[in-house]
């Protein structure tokens, strides 16, 4: 008999969960994922696990997970945690999950594990690799586009223009893609080393990446509503990028 050798298991990624107060759901506190963030995963060859927000067990999570996914959700991080001096009257935060995901986001940098950063996802990761942000875009950019676009997530709300020499441009193809928009902040300033690779036409950053890493891609959208190729492409990057050696 043949013995043919054991298929090498899909790579674990994590992805944060949004927490919500007691009401609607649950008569107690609970946590919320939307369907689409795990089978973006599942498609792209990977296996989600969902991460409770225990920041004790930070390195825990690291060491069990072969890449990650930090998510959006309808809250802003506290401007305290990027230095700025001044509150909008807009934000509103979510302390607990923003304490996880940073301590956990610090974690995979600190040991060039492969992370994906979404909407505010893309934000956290932003303030995690030195940057600060817009905190009411509406406020701070003239003439902005409605980057809290009216129509569905599933349709496009703008288009983003795509930098030549970055990683998001080599997973799309494209130097111009169609991106869905839910977001009221954005990166501001970027961390040393950081690359800007997608920007909407009002000069709002849409991406950032960091070239030293083996991969490390932040998008202002929600590529698992998968509203053009280069959507699915960066999820299949994660995955391959998370393949245990």
């Amino acid at each position: 008999m043949v013995h043919l050798p054991k298929p090498s298991r899909p790579p674990r990624i994590g992805l944060t969960l949004d927490a919500e107060p007691p009401g609607g759901y649950a008569s107690l506190p609970w946590y919320a994922i939307r369907e689409n963030y795990c089978s973006a995963i599942t498609r792209a060859g990977g296996l989600p696990i969902a991460l409770p927000h225990e920041v004790a067990l930070v390195e825990d999570y690291a060491d069990l997970l072969d890449g990650l996914v930090i998510t959006g959700g309808a809250f802003d991080l506290d401007p305290a945690i990027y230095g700025a001096s001044l509150r909008h009257a807009s934000v509103t935060t979510k302390d607990q999950r923003t304490a996880f995901e940073l301590a956990l986001t610090k974690v995979f940098l600190a040991k060039d594990q492969p992370l994906l950063g979404i909407c505010g996802g893309q934000q956290l990761l932003n303030v995690a690799l030195g940057g600060t942000l817009i905190q009411h875009i509406p406020d701070a950019v003239p003439n902005c586009l409605a980057h809290e676009q009216p129509n569905p997530r599933t349709e496009p709300g703008h288009e983003v223009e795509v930098r030549a020499d970055s990683l998001l441009h080599r997973l799309g193809g494209r130097r111009r893609l169609a991106v869905n928009s839910a977001h009221h902040q954005a990166a501001l300033e970027v961390g040393p080393g950081v690359l800007v690779s997608a920007r909407a036409a009002d000069g709002v950053i849409e991406a950032i990446e960091d070239p030293s890493r083996r991969f490390c891609l932040g998008v202002q959208w929600h590529p698992e509503y998968r509203i053009s190729a280069a959507d699915d492409a960066m999820f299949q990057a994660l995955i391959e990028a998370s393949h245990t050696p």
